[in-house]
């Protein structure tokens, strides 16, 4: 998901000098402590290891609700010392976070008053309905009393979350902190924006000493003695409130996390890391799907993203379609409800085109970015007329399909007319104002799109990726069409959609480099550079079978597999840099739909050996969690794969990336209007002999399904049925 760094120029050197663009995440050094994140709805949390906020360099920390900081310090200590850590674990379901410390030893006038591992400290934190909610709890483990001061420091900025990514502000409204009882310190601010916002910091029980920054507590434990306190920081609560009480909101939290999860097909199989990948990404999910009025939506990433992205969600409900089509009834519907409905330069709106992103900060209410509501994305569109398609076709829901259908004729509208101010057939981007983004494919930095010579190209861009999502949007728009009983614009579609086909070939195609341009200029003069775009032209459908097969076996080779995954650009060209964010990175979601097209075209040795590296990929992270990219460094023995020191964890594409990848090995299709389900030409890798599928849905009937893997073939073995379902083994050559 695009770092939106290029309203001007990204990070380059000019003349001895690094221009900047306002945009650009910047990163001054590395993180001292680890960073946790815990997410509900609106509401994100970044902490470090320790439980802290703001104690320790180099992390994005904070409590934000609404792309604003809420809370910027939050750091225990006991006597004036940093406790040490024993130990530090989210839940297996992201539901909260467990900070295990003990004490160093403490000295008061040069005497040792408490010898260090005396006391175990306990900090539970989670997050539920704007408020952020911590226990301390303490015992003494020595032979005797204990004596000790346990300080709190709390404060606040109230920074928009550009300001926290780098951006500078020249002015800034008014913050002030008051005690305004024995428990209850106010954080207030007041924006140029003329809202006011507000955090409520409760400590229960009060606490010896409280001031606008600091709770102290005086403890004096006798041997084996135990005892917790409780802190609340609420976004926006009315002052004087109590929130609700720990236990009972935990558990409420816990309750709404499970019954999320009801209804999703469950897998398990033989590799029970592969099964730890799994519970990890699938709880990610949970934790970035966000109620909002038109259903579900999944965030797109934590820290920088925790807000609607268009492209991100339609994406990550594609990549989930085959196990929970809910999410892209949601994600549909919501894009459908912000659909551009005039012209506004901008915010790129023009009408018919889905959103880019939202956000809900102060600078973005003032127009100092441009992303209260933007639209700078010129793939969210055709996507969205993509994902309709499949989701109708993965569920029969023609209720959903008769209430999107105004919005999918709209953004049909806006690929034939605006998106194709030229006319030529293919949709291309240029941005409306300086201040928008510079490319708008998802590749955006500054420096993706560029020529053989490293030159950047300029005017329209017509992105190679964008033309395969118009071609499968145009196809599955005209089978919609068809169920909306209109067989004239389904024939219109078709016909489009074919000509289409014709021209692509004859305009990307690059016989030298036997791959696919990664776009078309303003001057209409083909980006002969070899980068992952094509491989997503695969996953479309749009390329000849003969060319396929080319471009799938060049990004098989060394230059663009690195062992690990495919890079974003081969090594060699212009711009190639492993640890660029575009220019040479391996993203685990451009590598999932990849491998959906590698499985389209039969090559599932090629899906077979991508999959593998991002699965070795994961079981070197934290968490075994894919993050949202790595670096693009050739895999060596007894390496592990090189991080990307700011990408997104969790996010949503690269949690959805392992699903898309068994989807794609399995080859599972599903045929709504006859009840059936398919594996086509399934093929596991070596580290899966077998996949059990549980409650697979079709319709109002499921299935249990048992795949085993006999070396290059699989063997499918339904273990229950309920309701009326076909399931059977598809063998094509």
């Amino acid at each position: 998901m695009p770092i939106e760094a290029a309203a001007k120029i990204a990070p380059l050197h000019t003349a001895g000098q690094i221009v900047e663009s306002p945009f650009y995440i910047p990163m001054t050094g590395p993180a001292s402590r680890p960073r946790r994140a815990l997410k509900h709805d609106d509401t994100f949390v970044v902490l470090d290891s320790h439980g802290d906020i703001g104690a320790s360099a180099g992390g994005p920390d904070g409590l934000f609700n609404a792309d604003t900081r809420y809370l910027a310090r939050l750091e225990l200590a006991l006597d004036d010392v940093q406790p040490l850590l024993l130990g530090s674990n989210l839940r297996d379901d992201n539901s909260s976070l467990t900070v295990d410390l003990t004490n160093p030893d403490i000295y008061r006038n040069g005497q040792l008053v408490l010898a260090k591992d005396m006391l175990h400290i306990v900090r539970t934190f989670f997050l539920w309905h704007g408020t952020a909610y911590q226990r301390i709890g303490l015992q003494n483990h020595g032979e005797s009393a204990a004596s000790f001061d346990l300080t709190l420091s709390f404060d606040n900025d109230f920074a928009d979350l550009f300001e926290v990514r780098g951006s500078r502000r020249t002015r800034r409204g008014t913050a002030t902190s008051r005690v305004v009882g024995p428990t209850e310190v106010a954080l207030e601010y007041t924006g140029l924006d003329d809202v006011s916002r507000s955090t409520a910091v409760h400590f229960d029980p009060k606490p010896t000493r409280l001031g606008p920054n600091t709770a102290t507590y005086h403890f004096d434990l006798e041997p084996q003695q135990v005892t917790s306190l409780f802190v609340a920081a609420s976004c926006n609560a009315q002052v004087g409130v109590k929130p609700a009480p720990f236990f009972r909101s935990l558990l409420a939290h816990r309750r709404e996390m499970r019954n999320f999860s009801k209804g999703a097909l469950s897998i398990e199989t033989s590799n029970n890391i592969f099964n730890e990948v799994l519970c990890q990404a699938m709880a990610d999910l949970n934790m970035l799907m966000t109620e909002t009025p038109q259903g579900r939506y999944p965030y797109a990433g934590i820290p920088w993203y925790s807000t609607t992205f268009g492209r991100d969600g339609l994406i990550t409900a594609m990549q989930m379609l085959w196990v929970d089509p809910r999410i892209a009834r949601g994600v549909l519907k919501r894009l459908a409800a912000f659909q551009a409905k005039r012209v506004d330069p901008l915010s790129d709106a023009e009408p018919g085109k889905i959103l880019h992103e939202m956000r809900g900060g102060e600078m973005a209410a003032l127009r100092e970015v441009p992303f209260a509501q933007y639209y700078g994305s010129v793939d969210s569109t055709p996507l969205f007329v993509l994902l309709a398609g499949l989701y109708v076709e993965r569920t029969g829901d023609d209720e959903t399909l008769r209430e999107l259908w105004p919005a999918i004729e709209a953004g049909l509208a806006w690929i034939d007319g605006p998106g194709d101010p030229d006319g030529d057939g293919f949709v291309e981007y240029q941005r409306a104002t300086d201040e928008g983004l510079q490319n708008q494919g998802w590749k955006d930095s500054y420096d993706a799109i560029f020529h053989a010579d490293g030159k950047l190209a300029e005017g329209s861009v017509a992105l190679v990726e964008v033309q395969g999502y118009v071609f499968a949007a145009k196809q599955l728009a005209a089978r919609l069409a068809l169920r909306m009983n209109l067989p004239d614009r389904a024939s219109e579609l078709e016909t489009q959609a074919e000509t289409l086909r014709k021209n692509f070939e004859e305009a990307f195609w690059c016989e030298e480099l036997g791959t696919y341009a990664i776009a078309l200029d303003g001057a209409k003069m083909p980006c002969e550079v070899r980068t992952s775009n094509a491989g997503q032209v695969l996953f479309t459908g749009i390329a000849r079978e003969d060319r396929a097969r080319l471009v799938a076996a060049d990004l098989m080779r060394p230059h663009f597999f690195t062992g690990w995954g495919i890079r974003t650009v081969a090594r060699g060209e212009a711009r190639y840099n492993p640890m660029s964010y575009h220019d040479g990175s391996i993203w685990p979601h451009d590598n999932a739909l990849i491998t959906l097209g590698l499985a389209r075209y039969g090559l599932k040795h090629s899906v077979e050996a991508v999959f593998k590296g991002l699965f070795d990929t994961a079981t070197y992270m934290d968490l075994r969690r894919l993050p949202e990219l790595f670096c693009g460094f050739q895999r060596e023995k007894r390496r592990g794969p090189t991080l990307y020191p700011v990408a997104c964890a969790p996010q949503a594409w690269a949690s959805a990336t392992p699903f898309t990848l068994l989807e794609a090995a399995l080859g599972i299709e599903f045929d709504a209007a006859r009840g059936e389900i398919r594996f086509r030409n399934p093929r596991l890798p070596a580290f899966l002999n077998e996949v059990i599928l549980r409650d697979l849905r079709l319709g109002n009937s499921t299935v249990d399904l048992r795949l085993r893997r006999h070396n290059d073939d699989v063997s499918l073995e339904v273990l229950r049925t309920r309701g009326r379902i076909q399931v059977s083994i598809v063998l094509t050559h």
